[in-house]
């Protein structure tokens, strides 16, 4: 039995995005997502040293509106598909709803960032960026890594 901790997370910004109720999103940012632009807090400034147009990045949202209780789903909500646990799923409803999503930054003005492709609905919480790395087993050179 593991030991139930709770661990505070406290957003950094917002996504502001044409994507207004979770119906109108896509399931994954390249199946055909908007760009969208991510407002962060004027305390989180430094963070962006370095974030420029082309910059790959991945957003680690809080999907506010997902049902926390929900343990298994058909991916896609596809009858023709086997129910399974969230865990092997990207679906949003989970324990800890959080979403990941690799984008492309567009443009830096201020705080603000605009990226490509995003999946998130307006307002959705950001909680932290990270940059996006390639899988390091990739053959990217020819050798196995």
């Amino acid at each position: 039995m593991t030991q139930h901790t709770t661990y505070e997370i406290r957003p950094i910004g917002v996504v502001r995005s044409t994507l207004e109720r979770r119906e109108d999103a896509p399931r994954q940012g390249w199946a055909g997502a908007p760009d969208a632009w991510i407002e962060l807090d004027d305390a989180y400034r430094d963070g962006l040293l370095g974030v420029e147009r082309g910059t790959e990045l991945v957003i680690l949202t809080w999907f506010h509106l997902a049902d926390r209780a929900i343990l298994q789903v058909r991916p896609h909500h596809d009858p023709e598909q086997r129910v399974r646990g969230v865990f092997v799923t990207r679906s949003p409803v989970r324990p800890n709803p959080i979403g990941i999503h690799p984008v492309r930054v567009l443009e830096v003005d201020g705080t603000r960032l605009h990226v490509e492709p995003l999946e998130a609905v307006e307002g959705t919480p950001v909680v932290d960026i990270k940059v996006a790395m390639k899988n390091r087993y990739e053959d990217t050179e020819g050798r196995d890594a």
